[in-house]
């Protein structure tokens, strides 16, 4: 099983978000489900994570939209996450 990590910008701040369902397959999202968040107590917090944490750790889907994503990222689970592989992320615009 892959987990994906996804980079996109929201409300002006760039946030990454882990996730184990990853669906390209709509015109203008991706679509995410199965949000992971590190387990256990950290002495270290991270700011950006918390606040992933707090604005998307109850939800069971997300939509984010294409425009906003910058980078998409597949790792197998269980490996670490300096060795997934790097999968160009292009939005293509319909001409009329």
């Amino acid at each position: 099983m892959s987990i994906y990590r996804v980079h996109f910008k929201w409300k002006e701040k760039d946030l990454v978000l882990r996730a184990k369902g990853l669906d390209l397959t709509h015109p203008y999202f991706v679509s995410i489900t199965d949000i992971v968040f590190p387990k256990g107590k950290k002495i270290i917090i991270d700011p950006s994570e918390d606040e992933v944490r707090r604005n998307f750790g109850k939800a069971d889907h997300l939509m984010i939209p294409f425009q906003t994503v910058s980078l998409i990222e597949e790792f197998k689970e269980g490996e670490p996450e300096e060795t997934g592989v790097v999968r160009e992320f292009k939005v293509i615009e319909e001409s009329d």
